[in-house]
């Protein structure tokens, strides 16, 4: 495995930038996820924040800049091309396959990786079948992992809400990634299951080996897991640092922290 760029990041962005119309959404920003590291984007709706997180997916191509991951350049690339390369992601509002079963929505996330074709897969050769069991193996193991043990067979709409964001998570994890993008993973928890949740990413660092990029608006979980933290506001890069470097800049208190926070620290 190489360095993204030879520096020891895994992800390095560059002067990127995405206009839509007249309306620039992220104005020239740079970029980097050093690899192993727990890194959050933060900062006021509008900021920027998902369009950048669809920059480095592939579902949007940059209007100007460079997108390096794992010492490839990336930039622009459709998403099943992302995908393979190693990023994995959820989504602010939950995607599942509502109707189909925790374990098949995991088994979905794999199929980039199987390498039965068509024509094999109808054919189901004693190869196709093998790697169907395997699959099933890994997908269940991927629950358990998950905290979802002996929910493989329920049916993902019938799945707390808690348990919904850990299937998204499940089905990502089964892409294979090496950075992992979580969108506000934690919106609509209860403080018990963000808790949890919290705990669980960095068993996603420290279990799986994940770099991990997240959206989140509860600063406490920010402050709790990240390495560092960058802040996004008008589509600018206004900050970047040490999660108590970052809660220090005026900047950052003005923009996105408001007054409360600069008061709790008077």
């Amino acid at each position: 495995m190489t360095d993204g760029g030879g520096n020891g990041n895994l992800l390095d962005a560059e002067q990127v930038r995405k206009e839509f119309g007249g309306l620039v959404a992220t104005d020239d920003v740079d970029f980097t996820i050093p690899r192993g590291a727990v890194v959050s984007l933060i900062g006021p709706n509008g900021a920027g924040k998902t369009t950048f997180f669809n920059m480095l997916t592939g579902v949007y191509k940059p209007t100007a800049g460079r997108i390096v991951f794992d010492g490839e350049d990336v930039t622009g690339m459709p998403p099943h091309s992302i995908t393979e390369r190693g990023i994995g992601r959820t989504f602010q509002n939950i995607r599942l396959f509502q109707n189909m079963t925790a374990l098949e929505n995991v088994l979905v996330g794999m199929h980039s990786r199987l390498k039965g074709g068509i024509l094999s897969s109808i054919v189901r050769t004693p190869r196709i079948r093998r790697e169907e069991g395997g699959a099933r193996d890994k997908g269940r193991e991927l629950l358990n992992f998950c905290g979802l043990k002996n929910k493989g067979e329920e049916t993902s709409r019938n799945l707390s809400y808690g348990d919904q964001r850990r299937l998204e998570v499940a089905r990502a994890l089964a892409t294979q990634p090496k950075l992992l993008l979580l969108d506000e993973p934690t919106a609509g928890m209860n403080p018990q299951e963000t808790a949890d949740f919290t705990a669980f990413v960095e068993r996603l660092r420290t279990e799986q080996g994940l770099t991990v990029l997240m959206i989140e608006h509860d600063m406490r979980v920010v402050m709790n897991i990240s390495d560092r933290v960058t802040v996004l506001d008008y589509g600018e890069k206004i900050a970047e640092g040490t999660p108590e470097e970052v809660q220090r800049d005026s900047r950052v208190i003005e923009a996105y922290l408001g007054k409360q926070a600069l008061e709790a620290q008077q």
